[in-house]
């Protein structure tokens, strides 16, 4: 009773005309911050904060938060439409949603990742009221030793990403890890790879990069009429026949599901979020399935469970924040320095002191996901019809958003420049068969682990038993390496057990009056 009555005390100030204008507003600005690459969140999030401090602190928090989460709408518009990632958590739907679009099936991706979104955020909306300041108790448990063995997991799961071998994957893995190290130091603070380039020192920017490999990778494919573009389009006049079909529906009803408990718990952790529950959703569902050859070539669950997972995890990273007074990521990070700035300080006695605040963002993330739904699938008809525009256009559009995202995100010609290089360093990659889904990912997991694994070593003294001894980091490690030897060798043990039953399955068939040799 008290949740419901904490519920109805949020509602209060969520629904009043002021606050739903602005839950309206950031949800917009959000889903249009998704749809644009180069931007992000954080840093339109940062770009606001001088607005958000002449609203009220319950109003403030709003807008910022239904930026976030109407970001992970709008970054799988363009990873399916045109397999540019909006957005980072969008990265995993590039694979397989494209690939759907490819097929004709652009408007049934995007209602699927839209339902499957709003299914998420109402599960984690209620997830965070119900359990969340309990929940949250559990991740004080992970301190930076425990984050780098669940960063090493993560990248034995990326190995599993993508089309390509092993090998190949690996590959993609090292090089990824490669241009992570490219900056300055955490601890000692010497340069890496700078080459006296002063624009180097901070690294080279996941959007920069992301735009690179897939957008103008994409462009110079479609300049030379490669077999990787031009989808067929769905000539369909009613937005019904442009929603999934029931095969559709039943395949993603499961992967929705687990997707959005997966992302829940994830985004508790910090350090974790949207991108590492997208591509952990992904990698689960290639393993509960039945056709894993499936994924990479348009699979309905490589897209209903990431785009749900990513979701979930983007709301559940309040709980930290809100219960705690750990930011789970950068964009979270922005928000809490929101909170300071109106002169709150997020942790355990918020819920005590700023009932209003708590409650009130929790019910509005009920109604931005309700909008979102309504902003979103009316719309499909719309986006798809995007992909009727003739390819040299197309071309030139993606061209067109990808240099201007890349300037605005540092006002730099020199990161147009990179963004230019790593598309050529894409389409080479793309033409040898490589897939750059793991090494963007491991690019981005790299500098999560070098932060957390310098740390580590502080706290351990430089011992690396210091991951053994924690239960939960141990834990972790032996997962890993479950993950990395496990399916060699129960591969191996199949092949095996195949070629003994052979010959006795044949003895069966033949006389027992053979003459012995």
């Amino acid at each position: 009773m008290d949740v419901l009555s904490n519920l109805a005390l949020g509602f209060g100030q969520a629904v009043s005309p002021e606050n739903l204008l602005i839950a309206l507003a950031g949800c917009i600005v959000g889903t249009a911050v998704g749809v644009l690459p180069g931007l992000g969140p954080t840093a339109t999030i940062s770009l606001l904060l001088p607005i958000s401090v002449y609203l009220d602190k319950t109003s403030a928090v709003i807008l910022l938060s239904g930026i976030y989460y109407g970001a992970m709408y709008g970054g799988s518009i363009t990873s399916i439409l045109v397999k540019i990632p909006g957005e980072a958590a969008s990265v995993i739907t590039c694979i397989d949603g494209y690939q759907m679009a490819r097929k004709g099936r652009g408007g049934a991706a995007l209602a699927i990742a839209a339902f499957g979104s709003f299914f998420a955020g109402v599960v984690a909306t209620i997830g965070i009221a119900v359990v969340g300041p309990g929940v949250a108790d559990y991740a004080l448990a992970f301190g930076p030793i425990e984050k780098t063995s669940l960063f090493i997991l993560g990248f034995m799961l990326v190995l599993g990403v993508g089309e390509s071998s092993k090998i190949r994957a690996l590959a993609m893995i090292g090089l990824g890890l490669l241009l992570a190290t490219v900056g300055v130091d955490l601890v000692s603070g010497d340069e890496r790879f700078v080459f006296d380039i002063p624009a180097l020192r901070d690294g080279f920017g996941i959007a920069i990069l992301a735009m690179g490999l897939f957008g103008i990778s994409e462009v110079l494919l479609m300049a030379e009429g490669d077999e990787t573009t031009g989808a067929p389009i769905p000539h369909a006049g009613r937005l019904r026949d442009l929603m999934p079909n029931r095969r559709e529906i039943r395949e993603s009803a499961g992967p929705v599901m687990r997707g959005s408990l997966l992302g829940f718990f994830l985004g508790l952790l910090p350090g974790g979020g949207a991108l590492i529950s997208s591509f952990a959703s992904y990698m689960l569902e290639r393993k509960l399935s039945r056709t894993p050859e499936a994924f990479g070539q348009g699979a309905v669950a490589g897209v209903a469970g990431p785009e749900a997972a990513n979701n979930a995890g983007a709301q559940a990273s309040f709980i930290p924040l809100l219960c705690l007074g750990i930011p789970a990521n950068a964009t979270i990070g922005v928000i809490m320095g929101a909170l300071l700035l109106a002169g709150i300080t997020p942790g355990p006695r918020l819920i005590v002191e700023h009932p209003e605040l708590f409650w009130g963002v929790i019910a509005s993330m009920f109604v931005g996901n309700l909008i979102l739904v309504v902003l979103n699938v009316p719309l499909v008809g719309l986006f798809v019809s995007l992909l009727r525009v003739p390819r040299a256009i197309m071309a030139i559009l993606i061209t067109f958003f990808c240099v201007i995202g890349a300037y605005s995100f540092n006002n730099s010609m020199f990161d147009v420049g990179t963004m230019l290089a790593f598309g050529l360093v894409g389409y080479a990659l793309r033409k040898a068969r490589f897939d750059v889904a793991p090494l963007l990912l491991a690019f981005v997991l790299g500098g999560l682990i070098e932060e957390s694994l310098m740390q580590a070593l502080i706290i351990g003294h430089g011992e690396l038993s210091a991951f053994l001894v924690s239960p939960l980091s141990a834990v972790f490690l032996a997962a890993a390496v479950l993950v990395s030897v496990m399916p060699p060798i129960l591969s191996r043990l199949l092949r095996r057990k195949s070629r003994d039953a052979l010959p006795q399955d044949l003895s069966k068939d033949l006389p027992k009056d053979l003459p012995q040799p």
